[in-house]
């Protein structure tokens, strides 16, 4: 049974719109937010403006009972605390029953990565294609998923990183903080090969500091640029490509280094991590990739019939 919509309901509203500058996706959530909440007070003969703490702890509980998901949970919340801070704020009441009330604990959702046979197809799908296309590629996936650089750091290279025959590049990532990561055999062969086709294209007369220079207003490959390169290689690939981004690769690089038996703190220096429990996520990986390897192939997790 639905009721009318709480007077301070759309008051409180009405301020997000005015003062905070709410988006309409904003403002029609907490609307069916707080309906929700004002349906479910109702039911224990109470209305948002009077509503107890307990009142508003067993809403929280009840999402979670069927089954709401952390985040939402966690964003109703959110929208309660801030109704009940306008509330309080208005003098519509003299306490905020959320004040005592804890968001749900968000598990830190697994990055996604690729298997190392799909980073194989991926990299002979670059490799085929012919020209400056293939070549272009194929240098920047080899040295993603040789250093795991963040996207960012990878198409704004100076071409200074590559000025010698490099075995390692020497980048500038958060902070302005600088790192040096090794590359590999491939990848160090796919740069120098990048960096003569380079020379054909870039005019003497207007040259360029980047590694990967374009026309555009930054001067260098954008993000999204690259996204779409390796969105490209994925379909010759015969992967998904909505499965396959930048970052992906820079999971892959990190999932696969400490499944080889890289140590963590090695591993955390050449990512740019400022802190190692960013970087022990990754671990978590191995360990879901074991189990799974163990339930689908040893004697014993077979089940018996």
């Amino acid at each position: 049974m639905s009721i009318p919509f709480d007077r301070h309901i759309e008051s409180f509203l009405e301020m997000m719109q005015v003062e905070r500058g709410a988006s309409p996706n904003t403002l029609d959530a907490y609307g069916r937010d707080l309906a929700d909440f004002a349906e479910f007070l109702d039911g224990r003969g109470q209305s948002p403006l009077n509503a107890e703490g307990r009142s508003v702890a067993a809403y929280i509980a009840r999402q979670a009972e069927i089954g709401m998901a952390a985040r939402t949970q966690a964003r109703r919340l959110s929208c309660l605390k801030q109704f009940y801070g306008f509330a309080f704020a208005e003098r519509l009441r003299p306490d905020d029953p959320t004040a005592n009330i804890d968001a749900p604990r968000l598990g830190r959702p697994l990055p996604k990565y690729l298997r190392k046979e799909e980073v194989t197809a991926l990299l002979d799908a670059a490799r085929a294609l012919e020209g400056r296309d293939g070549i272009l590629m194929t240098a920047l996936m080899e040295t993603l998923y040789a250093t795991g650089l963040r996207v960012s750091e990878l198409v704004s290279l100076p071409l200074s990183a590559v000025a010698r025959d490099p075995n390692v590049l020497v980048v500038r990532g958060k902070g302005s903080k600088e790192r040096m990561v090794p590359l590999s055999d491939p990848a160090r062969a796919a740069l120098i090969a990048w960096k003569a086709e380079r020379e054909t294209m870039v005019p003497k007369s207007r040259p360029s500091r980047w590694l990967f220079p374009s026309s555009g207003r930054l001067g260098h490959l954008t993000r999204s640029g690259f996204a779409k390169m390796l969105a490209r290689a994925a379909v010759l690939a015969g992967l998904d490509p909505f499965k396959v981004s930048p970052h992906v690769l820079r999971h892959s690089f990190a999932s696969h280094l400490l499944a080889g038996g890289a140590d963590l703190r090695s591993v955390q220096e050449m990512l740019g991590h400022a802190d190692i429990a960013t970087t022990e996520i990754y671990t978590h990986l191995i360990d879901d990739e074991a189990s799974r390897l163990v339930r689908a192939h040893h004697p014993l997790a077979a089940k018996k019939t």
